[in-house]
């Protein structure tokens, strides 16, 4: 473990933002984590696993603490599931191609998510009818205060649409240091009814799918949505699809017959961002360096040098702008730094 000093975090960041760290500490195991948690010259860290969803507006003072563990491997099985447990550095489309290759299921659905399998549970990762508690296990983590490890159950991580306690209560007091996940290891529950998956099959003659073809039917439609952040840097989806009551979504249909919808409960309907954000003029606009995505209106994007200020002012015009034309307030998914 060293300490390094200035640090360009370009790199370790999808969007690609040029801000610099004063201190860098890149951590590969529980015990480097513990040594830097106890370094008597810093008192607090901004904590870096994948950099996906982020946007860094300004510099960091505080020592970044780059989590960096990596390894894979069953930890238990029954003949129907397995379960694996991940360190929190793994890439985690690596793991998701890993899960497809050993013919685990419960994953493909979440192919090409940017990101690393420790910010995982954050903010309950989800594409194509899946989130990641539906195969959760458990996690563990590091206290930061006092550096003891601590198991996290499903319950325990209270998950919700893009939340859990992680951004809550638990906020700033937690490294996960590794997830388990429960996977089917035999008889593979396939979710196909979400989005355009099931159109994508049907498209390549495939009538009875494997966990491949929907993981590779939602890498087509990813890569043709969505801009690869080693191309034009961008976070994935930058805002929340928003969910409001069906009260509301009578009034909304009113106005526009055809706006497209999720029935989320009886009284909840969620309604996608994109949609919103393109009826309002904004896709594939491109204001200076930052712009919003020519086939994907819900991702802001970095075409060259932007700033994350940049970026973020951006988003606060668009969410200005849905609000006043719809009434809906669309709330960020990335955590702005």
């Amino acid at each position: 473990m060293t300490i390094q000093h200035n640090v360009s975090l370009k790199e370790f960041n999808t969007f690609g933002i040029d801000a610099k760290a004063k201190y860098f500490i890149s951590v590969s195991n529980k015990q480097e984590l513990i040594e830097a948690l106890q370094l008597p010259q810093f008192s607090e860290y901004f904590v870096l696993g994948g950099g996906s969803n982020m946007l860094l507006t300004r510099d960091l003072e505080i020592p970044v603490l780059h989590i960096n563990f990596k390894g894979k491997e069953p930890v238990f099985a029954s003949s129907d599931f397995v379960g694996v447990e991940i360190q929190a550095g793994e890439n985690w489309h690596e793991f998701v191609l890993w899960c497809i290759e050993k013919n685990y299921g419960g994953v493909e659905n979440l192919s090409l998510i940017p990101g690393n399998v420790g910010t995982s549970p954050i903010q309950n990762i989800g594409a194509y009818g899946v989130e990641l508690k539906d195969v959760f296990s458990h996690c563990t983590a590091i206290d930061i205060e006092t550096q003891e490890e601590k198991t996290f159950t499903l319950e325990d991580c209270k998950f919700g649409y893009r939340n859990s306690i992680f951004k809550n209560e638990a906020k700033g007091k937690y490294i996960i240091t590794s997830v388990v996940f429960k996977l089917t290891s035999s008889v593979h529950k396939l979710n196909t009814s979400y989005g355009a998956i099931q159109q994508e099959l049907e498209s390549n003659n495939i009538t009875n799918p494997t966990i491949k073809d929907v993981s590779d039917a939602v890498i087509a439609i990813r890569q043709r949505k969505l801009p690869d952040p080693k191309e034009i840097g961008n976070s994935g989806s930058f805002f929340k699809n928003p969910i409001i009551s069906k009260a509301e979504f009578d009034i909304l249909l009113q106005k526009h017959e055809k706006v497209p919808h999720y029935v989320v409960s009886d009284t909840e309907i969620k309604v996608p961002a994109g949609w919103l954000i393109e009826q309002c003029g904004f896709k594939g606009k491109r204001f200076g360096d930052a712009g919003v995505h020519k086939n994907q209106a819900l991702v802001l994007v970095n075409y060259d040098n932007a700033t994350g200020a940049e970026i973020l002012a951006l988003s606060k015009k668009i969410q200005k702008t849905v609000l006043e034309k719809f009434h809906i307030t669309i709330e960020a998914e990335v955590n702005v730094i």
